[in-house]
């Protein structure tokens, strides 16, 4: 087999192995090292580059007898990880080494940002590498993912590096067996499996993973059969599918061949339906642009594929776009032509696809228009003014040019003669057609050969040559007229095409700006038809439901105005003219947007009405959840405390007595405290918490807020509150917010460090030219720090950033003090620390010139918290 050749080098490019799973635990890493394993055996040289078995015993016993080599350590954070030494590797050069884990992200400091750029390397230098990958972390399947699991995935890697892979093997396992496996304690560790159970790992979910790496790996064997018959020049089906292609024209029998290749697909289990319309590359085919939206609706609704494909040959490019996409069978349905015309023009495109489609088996299908169709026609539709002027043109410019050329006689020769006859004829078909041009063509040639072929004034010919110049002149004619319809007609269908996409363009803009659609719609519908009014009118009462323009909604008078249904319930009302059959296609798709505008305005009527009840049941819900758990645990420890004091059975030393009142308190405290927070939630939902704010001090609150902490001795030092001027704030709520803020800062900071509280005075220039002074409130920590997309859901109730349990609490601490900020005035965000961690930045109004301002020898503003820092 040739290798591939690394560039530049001359040394072949390493062989790569996925293993790829369709959810966490299904056994990558197993597999990989049981491969590892067995190529051991065999007396390969192969090593362990990185490997993480996440405490699995029986994944971490399949390392035993392979050469694992020293990871990397690197300090990031104050803290140290550990990395693939991608040096070490280089160096060491084993023919196969184990990468676990391919789209993980480095930490800082290493020579590339993502593994999956090191086993690049490690491919590039001739290793072969074997390495893991989950289907969640495909670059083009992160955002279906997070529909699916509702969690976003940042560690990524492009499909196309996987793709690439010499061989990709998948590791499957039913939903049922992964969650017994992870009920044994053989994925998580036993305090995660709960949560994960709930979360992530539902049956749904994982079914959901599972097909999803099903088809992406079904799509990447499809790629590599194609690439195989491409480079062995296979041109024939191999029928390892079943696809089958239905063939659209536009035309009314389209629904039954969907529906009756889609029957033909559900015979064979994974069956493909792929409809395809064939359209002219002059882009002027005749097919219903409605009837074709419509069956491409019925396509996508039972599960298939649509497609547009340019050619003027269609049988070929039927049977080309069926062979690229290896299709087994083909539906056509029966001609619509009828016999004599069949006759007459020959065989259809029925019958030269199946004379043409070799190995692909072609179904004709009856359907109740077969035959009904109509004689060809040989003009264009002209209104019956034009046509009789065509006809009567036809009769008289031909004695015209006889009359004119009989003036000048003599100075003109027959062939002149005859090319001006001509041109009377292209006049003629300009202005009626071909009919009416050949009409002309008959005329002319009668004349001409009576009146200038000698013998003149005789149908007789005296020469040869005169009468085949005569004949020439009659084909010569009738070709020209017939061109210069068939021109004419192509030029009014682009001229009405363009026309109804640019109508259709503006009216699609029309309706997505916006929430006022239907008003925009009918304003356009009526410029667009030129009509004076229009209105939209219900079906029974017939009361206005819109309208727009002059005059009042006129129904039911044909000669005036003209009717279109939208939906069961109403119909739209054009007043001023009776529009031709011509426009009914764009008014039709007028009236969709119309019903969708409706359709549209009543969800979100209903969805107004519907909020607040699914506000209230949200929160009701989360209560019950909060009430179900977190009331559970200190309730349980006092029960559990009291009763043991209650118990005669025993007897307590005073030691273990004053230790189970401390527990009863402690846990009552976080009971009542915990309570509390659940009210002023439930306060805040419903708009009924008051207010009383005064001048506030915050260096008399902060040591308040610093005694309701559960740890009041915590590591929290202020700065600058004595010198900051005082806010307007409730003093209990104040106290509550900076307790919530700064527990919560307590139990993400790093160990060791202090959280910072600081307060700067921040004078606002008004629009009135007074000062709207405000004061900012930091707490800071030196926590991991929190990414930007998820600074709005720290903020959510019964929420907390990080959860993987159910034992941190319901998360009310952020939602209740931002709620409790905004209700005094002021506003609770997140900003970056610098250097790491997060800055919780509370803002309130200031008391005003009647409370202690800052000190006016001292600074105005506290330093930057960075600096702060240090």
């Amino acid at each position: 087999m040739v290798r591939d050749l690394t560039p530049g080098t001359g040394h072949r490019r390493g062989r790569l192995r996925v293993y790829l799973g369709s959810a966490p635990g299904v056994g990558k890493t197993y597999r990989m090292l049981d491969e590892a394993r067995r190529r051991q055996d065999r007396g390969a040289d192969v090593a362990v580059g990185y490997i993480e078995c996440h405490g699995r015993r029986h994944t971490e016993s399949m390392t035993a007898g392979l050469e694992v080599l020293p990871r990397a350590r690197r300090s990031y954070r104050d803290a140290e990880f550990e990395e693939m030494d991608l040096d070490g590797v280089l160096a060491r050069g084993p023919a196969v080494v184990l990468v676990d884990e391919l789209a993980h992200t480095n930490v800082p400091g290493g020579r590339h940002a993502k593994r999956w750029q090191d086993v690049e390397e490690l491919l590039d230098a001739g290793i072969d590498v074997i390495t893991t990958v989950n289907i969640q972390h495909l670059e083009s399947l992160n955002d279906v993912v997070r529909k699916i699991t509702g969690i976003p995935q940042r560690e990524t890697v492009p499909d196309e590096v996987v793709r690439r892979a010499d061989q990709i093997e998948l590791v499957d396992m039913a939903p049922q067996a992964l969650r017994r496996r992870m009920a044994h304690g053989n994925v998580y560790r036993a305090e995660k499996v709960d949560a994960a159970l709930s979360n992530y790992f539902r049956v749904g979910n994982l079914t959901a993973l599972r097909e999803l790496a099903l088809l992406w790996v079904a799509g990447r064997v499809d790629e590599g059969l194609r690439d195989y018959r491409a480079s062995h020049d296979i041109d024939r089906v191999w029928e390892a599918r079943e696809r089958v292609v239905v063939a659209l024209t536009g035309g009314p029998e389209g629904e039954t061949l969907v529906r009756r290749a889609a029957r033909i697909a559900d015979r064979t289990a994974g069956g493909d339906l792929l409809a395809v319309h064939v359209t002219r590359s002059d882009g002027l085919a005749g097919a219903s642009s409605g009837a074709l939206a419509q069956q491409r609706q019925l396509v996508e609704a039972l599960g298939g594929s649509y497609h547009v494909v340019v050619g003027d040959d269609i049988p070929t490019a039927l049977l080309a776009f069926a062979r690229a996409h290896d299709a087994t069978q083909l539906v056509l349905g029966t001609s619509r032509r009828g016999r004599i015309t069949r006759f007459l023009t020959g065989p259809g495109i029925g019958e030269t696809t199946v004379d043409a489609s070799e190995d692909i088996d072609v179904h004709m299908v009856t359907h109740e228009f077969t035959g009904r169709g109509r004689l060809p026609s040989l003009g264009r539709r002209h209104s019956r003014r034009r046509t009789v002027a065509g006809y009567l043109a036809g009769l008289v410019v031909p004695w015209l040019i006889t009359a004119g050329l009989s003036q000048s006689h003599d100075t003109v020769n027959l062939t002149t003669d005859a090319l001006i006859f001509q041109l009377g004829v292209v006049v003629v078909a300009l202005l009626g057609g071909a009919t009416s041009a050949l009409l002309a063509s008959v005329v002319a040639s009668l004349l001409l050969n009576y009146f200038f072929i000698p013998p003149v004034h005789a149908f007789t010919i005296g020469e040869t040559n005169n009468i085949i110049a005569l004949g020439v002149f009659a084909a010569v004619a009738l070709t020209v007229s017939t061109v210069v319809d068939h021109a004419g007609r192509l030029t009014a269908r682009a001229a009405r095409a363009t026309a109804e996409a640019e109508t259709l363009s503006t009216l699609a803009g029309s309706v997505l700006r916006g929430a006022d659609a239907l008003p925009a719609l009918l304003e356009k519908s009526r410029t667009a038809f030129g009509m004076h009014a229009v209105a939209l009118l219900g079906r029974t009462g017939g009361e206005v439901l819109a309208a727009c323009g002059e005059g009042e909604p006129e129904p039911g008078r044909p000669a005036e105005s003209t009717e279109v249904p939208v939906g069961a319930d109403a119909v739209l009302v054009l007043t001023g003219r009776r529009l031709p059959a011509a426009d009914h296609r764009v008014l039709t798709a007028f009236a969709a947007h119309v019903a969708a505008a409706l359709e549209r305005d009543r969800l979100a009527v209903v969805a107004a009405e519907v909020e607040p009840i699914k506000a209230a049941d949200r929160m009701r819900t989360a209560l019950l959840a909060a009430v179900s758990h977190d009331l559970r645990t200190p309730l349980a420890a006092a029960l559990a405390s009291v009763g043991s004091l209650r118990s005669p059975d025993v007897e307590f030393s005073p030691e273990d007595r004053a230790e189970l009142l401390a527990t009863a308190d402690e846990s009552l405290v976080k009971l009542n405290r915990l309570v509390d927070n659940l009210l002023d939630m439930s306060r805040l939902q419903a708009g009924a918490l008051t207010l009383d704010l005064a001048e506030t001090h915050l260096d008399e609150i902060l040591p308040r807020a610093l005694d309701s902490l559960p740890d009041p001795y915590a590591p929290v030092r202020p700065l600058g509150l004595e010198t900051a001027p005082p806010v307007l704030a409730d003093p209990p709520l104040l106290e509550r917010v900076l307790a919530n803020v700064i527990t919560n800062a307590l139990r993400h900071n790093a160990p060791g460090a202090p959280v910072l509280v600081t307060a700067s005075h921040l004078p606002r220039p008004s629009a009135g030219g007074t000062s709207a002074d405000r004061v900012e409130i930091r707490v800071i920590d030196r926590g991991p720090g929190i990414a930007p997309e998820e600074r709005d859901r720290v903020f959510l109730p019964f929420q907390r950033l990080g959860d993987t349990d159910n034992t941190t609490g319901v998360g009310l601490g952020l939602a209740l003090s931002r709620g409790l900020a905004e209700a005094m005035g002021g506003s609770l965000e997140v900003e970056d620390t610098p250097g790491g961690g997060t800055t919780m930045l509370l803002t309130l109004p200031a008391a005003g010139p009647g409370g202690r301002g800052p000190d006016p020898d001292g600074p105005q503003a506290e330093p930057h918290p960075g600096e702060a820092l240090g």
